[in-house]
């Protein structure tokens, strides 16, 4: 009994720490700096709330050619605890400004970079592209300097380091080798030490004494956020700028008439909110793990229906090409024809002009002719060859080709075509359809009419929705009564309640799909039944037209 208890014990435990490093592995995508991909070193907060490690945001300004605006230097570890295996290969290969160099240009408020002069009247305006939403964020004059260090992402990569690092102990920096295990760090010093090592740099009675030991870390940050700005320690938010500010800033005509709270509420509202967030969503895990399956069945049904749209839009542009393919046979034929028909014609002319040069069979036939000397017999003869000689003559006297060599009958326009196979794309939904007032009556009947506007793609049909307005309202979603596939930009509610108010309302249909409703119109039947209503002419008229069947007016009837 006993050794099943300690089973269900040991099994417990191991699908706790698996649930943790499963948990600690995804935490990590969290952690990542967007530029350089590794754990973030002293993070900075940009205005639009993103994060990037101070030495990126450096590179990323020196590439864009801002000289200047890199920041405090200060702020760059130089402690034992900033080892070369601990800091980022990209240092190595940096050259940083002077610091007093550096100094004297944050100092001035501006830097040298292209295209800027010095002193001049308009400050600069430092935009910083940020990797993580691929926007331009403005940092105003000072650059990375007026940014805050996010302290506590910085924490929580620490913890991260320290539980997923085998071996994870952090050694003394102080002592001779083999070094110790360290037991207590120093912001001021920015040094890990042993508890010798501790003792002996921070004697009694000297300034060092005076420090507070901290945990070791290989990290060291300074106590409280600091006001870039002033170098104070923030203590007070500014909700209308959404920033932290300190003593100093509050006085400030940049902030004056903002609400500003005591970073305690600040806090405490943040916390509250996040802590509820937090909550509601561990509560709904099986509602995102639903719409996470949702999210993938839709994901697997646009991969069918994205292969699908691309097979029916090669199958029509096939079918394009052979209708084109069609008619080319088709014009080329009848231009094969007209040719062969033309040469023909041209052939047999040639041949009666070589038959009128000297030597030709015709001429000898007619010169041995005119030898002839028996009367009878010479206009027997003479008379069938005076005719072909006398056609031939007219012809030689009156010459033009028998046919002519051009083709331009033959010249075809796609001017129209062409725009249109240009102008060929995917159809949209039509627009949301306009109602028109001035032609929208309620009687004994309701007569709806709407119109498109003008660039809208065409509508198959229309769906029209309607409901009343002065009725309790139901538990659940409002339930409209409609008419679909209804023909033509007009249609006729019958039988109406009198003394009620009907709200409309039109959406459009194509091949695409459902175009946007149309804003609802409201209109009111008149109270009294019975009486007799003067009707508009418009009205009657296509009462008529509805009678006798005409397609632009569709019934509609309470369901």
């Amino acid at each position: 009994m006993a050794e099943g208890e300690d089973m269900q014990t040991f099994t417990s435990i191991m699908d706790a720490l698996v649930r943790i490093s499963t948990s600690m592995k995804n935490m990590e995508k969290e952690l990542l700096c967007p530029v350089c991909q590794e754990m973030y070193k002293q993070p900075l907060v940009l205005p639009c709330t993103h994060n990037v490690c101070q030495a990126c945001a450096r590179e990323v300004l020196g590439q864009q050619g801002y000289i200047g605006h890199g920041g405090d230097p200060s702020s760059e570890p130089t402690s034992p605890a900033s080892t070369p295996s601990t800091r980022s290969p990209r240092l190595s290969r940096r050259t940083l400004p002077k610091p007093d160099r550096l100094d004297r240009l944050l100092k001035s408020g501006f830097g040298t970079y292209p295209g800027r002069k010095r002193g001049a009247l308009h400050p600069q305006v430092i935009m910083f592209p940020c990797p993580a939403c691929q926007g331009d964020v403005e940092l105003g004059e000072r650059g990375l300097a007026g940014l805050f260090r996010n302290l506590t992402l910085e924490r929580v990569v620490e913890r991260y380091r320290q539980s997923v690092s085998v071996g994870g102990a952090i050694l003394c920096q102080l002592c001779k080798p083999p070094p110790l295990e360290a037991t207590k760090g120093c912001t001021e010093c920015r040094a890990t030490f042993c508890n010798e090592c501790f003792k002996l740099f921070h004697p009694w009675g000297t300034q060092k004494a005076q420090h507070e030991p901290t945990l070791p870390t290989l990290s060291f940050r300074p106590k409280g956020l600091m006001c870039p700005d002033h170098k104070e320690e923030v203590t007070h938010y500014c909700k209308t700028c959404q920033r932290l500010v300190c003593q100093l800033c509050r006085v400030r005509r940049t902030h004056s008439g903002h609400k500003i709270t005591p970073v305690l509420s600040a806090y405490q509202a943040l916390k509250d909110k996040l802590t509820k967030s937090l909550t509601y969503i561990l509560g709904n895990q099986d509602t995102v793990q639903t719409q996470i399956c949702e999210l993938e069945e839709a994901v697997r049904h646009t991969e069918v229906s994205g292969q699908q749209a691309k097979e029916e839009v090669s199958q029509l542009v096939r079918g394009l090409g052979a209708v084109l393919e069609e008619k080319r046979a088709s014009l080329l034929q009848a231009i094969e024809e007209c040719q062969q028909e033309r040469l023909a014609r041209l052939s047999a002319q040639i041949q009666e002009h070589r038959s009128l040069l000297d030597g030709s069979g015709l001429v000898g036939y007619a010169q041995e002719v005119l030898k002839e000397t028996d009367q009878p017999c010479f206009v027997q003869a003479a008379k069938q060859l005076h005719n072909r000689i006398a056609r031939a003559t007219e012809a030689l006297q009156t010459f033009r080709p028998a046919a002519s060599s051009s083709f331009r009958h033959c010249q075809l326009d796609v001017g129209r075509e062409m725009k249109l196979l240009t102008e060929l794309n995917f159809l949209r939904v039509p627009e949301a359809p306009v109602i028109d007032t001035q032609r929208t009556f309620a009687y004994d009947q309701i007569f709806l009419c709407w119109r498109l506007p003008p660039h809208s793609p065409p509508a198959w049909h229309y769906t029209v929705e309607f409901r009343r307005t002065d009725v309790p309202a139901q538990p659940g979603p409002t339930r409209w009564q409609r008419r679909e596939e209804v023909r033509g930009t007009s249609a006729l509610l019958e039988n109406p309640d009198t003394g009620s108010v009907y709200v409309l309302r039109v959406r459009g249909c194509n091949k695409a799909g459902y175009g946007e409703y149309s804003e609802d119109v409201h209109l009111h039947t008149p109270p009294a039944p019975g009486q007799a209503r003067w009707l508009p002419p418009v009205i009657l008229a296509l009462w008529e037209a509805k009678a006798g069947g005409s397609p632009e007016v569709g019934s509609l009837r309470p369901t």
